[in-house]
């Protein structure tokens, strides 16, 4: 077994671990603050979260990726002047964001964004001056080490989350909250390297480089935005703060096999597909399809006992005032099989020096969300507008398809056999769920 495959394996299994790790961590904690705190609230947060995130996407320059991707990711100069760079974009982000706190707190009648808003993205700032040792971690796929750290920081998070909501159960709670997880993991990323530093610096060459790499990053991540988080913000205009909170539970949990696609895909797979793009196309693509079809079978699997019990799980765990969860969480992980097969293979064309096709991916997406949205709730009501929301990865995955075609790395007859093997495995454990006595995951609908 070579060394990089060694390094991929190890990566994947820290990740994973990690993940679960941190999903039974904020599992435990969001029963908690359910308990502690109105749905309103989440739904408020969900709202200024959003915001932040999306200035961040519209705003991102490809810096961890430059990191990541470039040849002179290991010299000090291109590091420091990543760093700079970085320091510079978060309080411009913060800028951006108290700048907006007023007309959206307009758009949705709510003063309380008006002060919201401008703490939460205090965030971005303590984002920008972590130390560069976490991108070089993941360009060294060495991901043990940070797989802890992330972990001591949420703990550290949550534990102060849930005291200042025991001690003060409002929504200013979980605003510091968030900007507490910030600093926290700003003054731990100084420890992750030992001798490893980071200090002011503008070399032009590294800026250029950084910057040529980062143009279409920039679009594909404003995209990316639009296409993940933009539901949320319609939503919080046709629902209720309230019925949002909700979804956003619901959401959450469902797409929990998402974000371990998700965060294998770029902590993963690829830097490991980036150390292996001067292997001939053929070759590339034959090692590429040979590991992920492990990880599609594996994910399959869990997918589908996710969307059999995931409304008994909600059930069990939260009172009823977020019993419209239940019939939500099976709807939205069905649709979550498209982001598996997206997510699996999209860091390919990245690595290989291609996120416009990302970029393109992500706009059709947006086009589903930003136009489908209204229309299917003005025709369709809560339970439509959910089920478009669990299929808005199926534009992402055809366009991406279209350009793994053309760049000679086509994984659409492993998909077709895959997808073949989800239904089947669905359909087993739906069948035996129904011969139980359970009814159907979506029967609070009837």
């Amino acid at each position: 077994m070579t060394s990089l495959k060694k390094l991929a394996i190890r990566g994947a299994v820290w990740t994973i671990a990690g993940y679960g790790s941190s999903q039974v961590l904020r599992f435990g904690s969001n029963l908690i603050l359910t308990r502690l705190l109105v749905p309103e609230f989440f739904g408020l947060m969900a709202v200024a979260n959003t915001l932040r995130v999306g200035i961040e996407l519209f705003s991102d320059i490809g810096i961890a990726q430059s990191i990541v991707n470039n040849k002179r990711g290991d010299e000090p100069v291109f590091l420091d002047t990543a760093w700079t760079l970085a320091i510079i974009r978060g309080l411009t982000l913060w800028l951006f964001c108290s700048l907006l706190a007023w007309p959206m707190a307009n758009f949705y009648n709510d003063n309380r964004l008006l002060w919201l808003i401008p703490i939460v993205g205090l965030s971005s700032v303590f984002d920008g001056f972590s130390s560069t040792s976490i991108h070089t971690l993941h360009r060294r796929i060495n991901l043990g080490r940070y797989t802890i750290f992330e972990l001591i920081v949420q703990v550290l998070t949550l534990t102060t989350l849930l005291v200042l909501a025991y001690l003060n159960p409002s929504i200013i709670s979980l605003a510091i909250g968030v900007v507490a997880g910030a600093i926290y993991r700003m003054l731990g990323s100084y420890l992750l390297i030992p001798k490893y530093s980071n200090r002011f610096a503008w070399e032009k060459d590294a800026l250029k480089e950084i910057i040529s790499f980062g143009k279409w990053i920039f679009l594909a991540t404003g995209l990316t935005f639009l296409n993940e988080q933009a539901d949320r913000l319609i939503l919080a205009k046709l629902l209720s703060f309230k019925l949002l909170g909700v979804y956003t539970i619901a959401y959450t949990l469902a797409g929990i096999p998402r974000e371990i696609i998700k965060t294998v895909s770029h902590r993963v797979i690829f830097p490991a597909i980036s150390n292996q793009i001067d292997l001939p196309r053929s070759s590339l693509r034959t090692k590429i399809l040979r590991q992920r079809r492990l990880m599609l079978i594996g994910f399959a699997v869990s997918l589908a006992a996710l969307v059999t019990v995931g409304d008994l799980v909600i059930g069990v765990l939260y009172d009823n005032r977020y019993a419209d969860a239940t019939w939500m969480m099976p709807i939205l992980s069905c649709g979550i099989w498209f982001s598996v097969l997206f997510y699996t293979i999209s860091p390919a064309l990245l690595a290989i020096g291609k996120p416009l096709y990302t970029a393109q991916s992500n706009l059709a997406g947006f086009v589903v969300i930003g136009l489908g949205l209204p229309l299917v709730f003005f025709y369709f009501g809560t339970v439509g507008a959910i089920i478009l929301i669990a299929v808005s990865d199926l534009p992402l995955y055809l366009v991406n398809l279209y350009g793994l075609w053309r760049e000679k790395l086509s994984c659409l007859t492993q998909d077709i056999q895959v997808t073949a093997f989800f239904i089947g495995i669905l359909t087993v454990f739906l069948a035996m769920r129904n011969y139980l006595g359970f009814g159907l995951p979506i029967r609070a609908l009837f």
